[in-house]
């Protein structure tokens, strides 16, 4: 598995708002998604960042969902650029079936 970190950061703070209105209108092409086990939308504490995190089954299917379109495309939508950084997931606890 590897996990996708993409970051968005501005000076500005983003509303939350916005955001979850974002994450509303764009969670549905993930659900179902072939490779992508999880994904969330979230906004640190202060709201200086947006931050969406993926778990996929495995590196090749993650690196290539991150096209130069696409990046281009999230830019658009949040306003900045983001940082996307690929994280070795070593362990994974998930409790939603309980």
């Amino acid at each position: 598995m590897i996990g996708v970190l993409v970051t968005f950061a501005q000076t500005d703070k983003f509303d939350r708002s916005t955001v979850a209105r974002i994450a509303d209108e764009l969670r549905g092409p993930f659900e179902g998604m072939a490779g992508l086990r999880f994904k969330s939308f979230m906004l640190d504490e202060d709201g200086g960042r947006a931050r969406n995190f993926y778990v996929w089954d495995d590196e090749e299917k993650a690196r290539a969902f991150f096209t130069e379109e696409l990046v281009d495309k999230v830019t658009g939508v949040y306003g900045v650029p983001p940082t996307i950084e690929y994280l070795d997931v070593v362990g994974f606890v998930d409790n939603s079936g309980t």
